[in-house]
């Protein structure tokens, strides 16, 4: 099951995943990290479903403050 998660909490689990799908490409050019087909894909992922998440939190955040 799947436990409640509040809209806020979604920005905010939006917001790591951002800052991990930015921080993990400037290591792999810094060449910090080995870049990876799976630390490149993993990255990607994070930016992608950041947005969506974050999207979808502030929409429901705004409709909830709407009322």
């Amino acid at each position: 099951m799947i436990p409640h998660v509040s809209p806020k909490m979604m920005v905010i689990i939006a917001f790591g995943m951002l800052l991990l799908g930015v921080i993990l490409p400037l290591l792999m050019v810094m060449q910090v990290i080995p870049s990876t087909f799976f630390l490149n894909l993993v990255a990607y992922l994070c930016s992608f479903f950041g947005i969506v998440i974050g999207f979808i939190g502030a929409v429901w955040l705004s409709k909830e403050r709407h009322r």
